[in-house]
């Protein structure tokens, strides 16, 4: 970027010579013959020292991969009981971490990925309704999955025991890292379906993904760590949304097939 100012190590262009020039002794003096005092000594220690201090933590820092901080990631969140014992500290360190890895990301598109496909375990979270902190802890669900599909943008989102609860979505793109999530049917214990009213929408953005992990943001602020647990899930998905789809187009064809049989019998 062009600076407007001009720099501080040029010299003026209206600079004059009127003093007289004097003989310059660059090379006639060295400076290997000049006495070390103690306090030329200890400023040549200071700046060594600082050299010193300024250059390895970057070197440090830029020798860090991906697999380096989430482990870092994975120790850090391990006794937060998915997030629901974290402090705010804790979070902090968390977000901090998650924050270094999601910079090295190594899929920069994760929506035009196959990665993504599979079922995802939660384990780490801030959302408080999730972790339900206002339940009793023999009242919380154990375990939390996502399920994702990249061809037919759709979600789902299960709890284990004691409950069972699931929710599915629709997700829509809007850029290759952020979807718009509508949430359409909830089902209680599993089986009792139960359509979800038009507020249950958020966005979620895919900061981070590789064969192993996952992180995203949601549009309230909440970080979510997810553990892929079984990437062939998605095909038993497929099967299951083709199924279903074949199972309401039967049906809406018995309902037209009936409408014509009436409409025969009138003829009889």
């Amino acid at each position: 970027m062009a600076l407007s100012s001009p720099s501080l190590f040029s010299a003026p262009n209206n600079t004059t010579h009127s003093l007289p020039k004097l003989p310059l002794f660059r090379h006639s003096i060295s400076t290997h013959h000049l006495p070390i005092t103690p306090s030329t000594h200890s400023l040549s220690l200071s700046r060594k020292w600082r050299s010193n201090v300024s250059f390895f933590p970057s070197f440090l820092k830029k020798g860090k991969d991906a697999n380096t901080i989430k482990e870092e990631l994975l120790q850090a969140i391990a006794p937060l009981d998915r997030g629901a014992d974290a402090t705010p500290e804790d979070q902090q360190r968390v977000d901090q971490i998650a924050r270094e890895l999601e910079a090295v990301s190594p899929v920069k598109e994760p929506l035009k990925s196959n990665l993504l496909d599979g079922k995802w375990e939660l384990v780490y979270t801030t959302s408080q309704s999730i972790l339900q902190i206002k339940r009793p802890k023999l009242l919380r669900s154990v375990t939390n999955y996502q399920a994702i599909n990249v061809d037919t943008l759709r979600a789902q989102n299960m709890e284990s025991w004691p409950f069972f609860n699931q929710v599915t979505a629709d997700l829509t793109p809007l850029n290759p890292r952020k979807v718009a999530v509508k949430f359409d049917t909830f089902k209680i214990g599993g089986f009792i379906p139960i359509k979800a009213p038009g507020r249950a929408r958020g966005e979620l953005e895919i900061t981070y993904l590789d064969e192993e992990l996952r992180v995203s943001r949601g549009d309230k602020g909440n970080l979510f760590i997810l553990k892929m647990v079984d990437p062939s899930y998605r095909i038993y998905w497929n099967l299951y949304w083709h199924s279903a789809a074949i199972q309401s187009d039967l049906k809406r064809f018995e309902i037209v097939l009936s409408v014509h049989k009436d409409k025969l019998k009138l003829y009889e």
